[in-house]
């Protein structure tokens, strides 16, 4: 049960650095507490955990423009972010996390804007059946969090020029480009500022937990921690990971997202798997490759092995979809 609730407000404007407190939030909140972080980065593209970052955005446009390409723990697709943009985290032990309870704080704040908000799809906030908010969620078995963007006045022609979207993806939600499915806040509400949308996210936060919000300091943060999580966040190792050189290459989009398995294979045996996903499953997604490595290439075999590794209602679903997306690529 949640008897605290408190606030913090990053005052970085870097994607490392905010990703690492964010991380540092996640393994410090207490027992019985839900901690609401709110941060901004400037011109940024955000990967999910599984995704290939080579095929989600222009990077090196991205980079020679001074703009940076992070990669969260969270899965769910790429985001631009830019100070137009407001991302927030919800952190909390596993046992108090409510996501209708969350996604309420954000819809009651927006809604007191009087913008007609509501949820959307797997994991969208919506105007008009146009998104200004994507959310993804984490959890390492003991601490969850929830956390997604509120495009305030996001600069529209930069959100679609770095990101690189699948045509079935945009197909697939009826529409015909990224910028035409998003949409910012400030064309509902002209005089709408990011100053004014954190006031009523923390007014609607005391509001749906019924408890005042207390600040959380940064000076209380271990600077060592939040200097080791930057270093993790911004390595080469952790955004790009390893390239591998393939020989054949299997993907689609299904209901749940999408997936492109990449494999390596001498004499008829798979010897190295890359799995690239924007599914909001990803302890699922992580565990194909290994699973598959050093087996046979054949349909027969990968089937068996994915029948093998453990499902719940969710992932059970994603598992027969690569199932039969194997055997028709056979």
């Amino acid at each position: 049960m949640i008897t605290n609730i408190r606030y913090i407000i990053s005052k970085e404007n870097d994607p490392y650095a905010n990703l690492a407190l964010e991380e540092y939030l996640l393994k410090n909140v207490g027992e019985q507490e839900c901690i609401l972080y709110l941060w901004q980065n400037e011109k940024t593209v955000v990967i999910g955990k599984n995704q290939n970052p080579w095929k989600e955005c222009k990077f090196t446009e991205l980079e020679k423009d001074g703009g940076k390409l992070a990669r969260r723990l969270s899965g769910g697709g790429a985001v631009f972010h830019d100070l137009g943009n407001l991302n927030f985290t919800f952190l909390v032990r596993k046992e108090n996390y409510d996501l209708e309870k969350q996604l309420e704080v954000i819809l009651k704040a927006v809604n007191h804007l009087g913008i007609p908000a509501e949820k959307s799809g797997r994991n969208d906030i919506t105007v008009d059946g146009r998104k200004f908010s994507g959310n993804a969620f984490y959890s390492d078995g003991i601490h969850n969090y929830h956390h997604g963007t509120i495009l305030v006045h996001v600069d529209m022609r930069m959100l679609s020029h770095y990101l690189n979207v699948a045509k079935d993806k945009l197909v697939s939600k009826g529409v015909d480009s990224v910028r035409s499915r998003v949409v910012n806040l400030q064309e509902y509400r002209p005089d709408l500022n990011i100053d004014t949308m954190k006031e009523e996210l923390i007014l609607a936060f005391g509001k749906v937990y019924g408890l005042h919000p207390q600040p959380l300091e940064l000076e209380l943060i271990n600077d060592k921690e939040i200097d080791k999580g930057v270093e993790k966040f911004s390595s080469w190792e952790w955004i790009f990971g390893r390239k591998i050189e393939f020989s054949d290459t299997f993907g689609r989009r299904f209901s749940w997202g999408n997936i492109e398995l990449q494999f390596c294979v001498v004499a008829g045996i798979i010897k190295e798997c890359a799995v690239y996903s924007d599914s909001l499953y990803t302890e699922y997604i992580e565990q194909i490759s290994s699973h598959i490595i050093g087996k046979s290439f054949t349909a027969d075999t990968m089937e068996e092995v994915l029948h093998e590794m453990p499902v719940d209602e969710n992932t059970k679903v994603i598992q027969e979809d690569i199932i039969t997306l194997i055997r028709e690529e056979f």
